[in-house]
């Protein structure tokens, strides 16, 4: 009892898939290696642009049709939407906030500022102020810079 051979036309085959199969193992590469990589977002413009030939594959277009398509929609991946991705990504490397904002920034001399004590008008709220290096003297009316804060004091200079 000798054993046939399986019947080729039943058995799977690499040369035997349909072409949007090997457009899905083209996206999954791709999304791989942009996880991987993070080269920032090319190989994740590419799976996009091979997930769309996987469709117009699975639609019945034409191998030729489909690459075209995948082409194109990568292109266009590439110039138009990657741009824009990259800068909502990216994030300024600190953003200050709260009072930390403050610092750098101008404030008006309300009552005369001096070593000890003085009022200025910063970020439209009155605070409690002095002079950074304790000796300095600043009349009211006179724009002057918030070096630091300590507490509820602005230090100026």
């Amino acid at each position: 009892m000798a054993l046939d051979p399986p019947d080729r036309a039943s058995a799977p085959t690499i040369e035997g898939m349909e072409p949007w199969v090997w457009w899905l193992v083209a996206v999954g590469v791709l999304s791989i290696a942009e996880i991987l990589t993070g080269v920032g977002l090319v190989f994740g413009m590419l799976a996009v642009g091979a997930g769309a030939g996987a469709v117009s594959a699975a639609a019945g277009a034409p191998a030729g049709l489909s690459m075209i398509i995948a082409s194109l929609v990568s292109v266009a991946m590439l110039l138009g939407v990657r741009p824009i991705a990259r800068k909502h990504l990216q994030q300024p490397r600190s953003v200050r906030t709260g009072i930390a904002a403050l610092v750098g920034s101008d404030a008006l001399v309300i009552e005369q500022v001096n070593g000890v004590d003085g009022r200025v008008k910063l970020a439209g709220e009155i605070w409690s102020a002095r002079s950074y290096d304790g000796q300095a003297v600043h009349d009211a009316g006179t724009i002057v810079s918030v070096l630091g804060i300590e507490g509820a004091t602005a230090l100026i200079g």
